[in-house]
């Protein structure tokens, strides 16, 4: 069953830190069954607190999303992430066609 990690990014506290991250987090998808689907693109918070940006990653099945996720080359990465600002991360199933 297709899977998804989507992440909205609350605050931020330190762009540099982020900065670094978005110069490093696409090399981490080498090797992984991922297709990026939203990129902070525009958006409308239509319930719930304001947030700054989304991103949808689509990947296989819930174990391939958490095989990227913990993997050696994105847990290098995710720190920065962390450091630049307060993040929600969602680990979501989707639902199969006809379904």
């Amino acid at each position: 069953m297709t899977a998804y990690i989507v992440f909205q990014r609350e605050t931020t506290q330190d762009q540099q830190a982020l900065d670094r991250y978005s110069a490093r987090a696409d090399a981490t998808f080498a090797g992984h069954d991922v297709q990026v689907l939203v990129d902070y693109g525009r958006h409308d918070v239509l319930e719930g607190p304001p947030v700054e940006g989304v991103v949808v990653l689509r990947f296989p099945d819930a174990a391939a999303a958490r095989g990227w996720y913990l993997s050696e080359q994105y847990q290098e990465v995710v720190q920065d992430r962390l450091q630049g600002a307060s993040y929600r991360a969602v680990l979501v199933d989707g639902v199969d066609a006809g379904a």
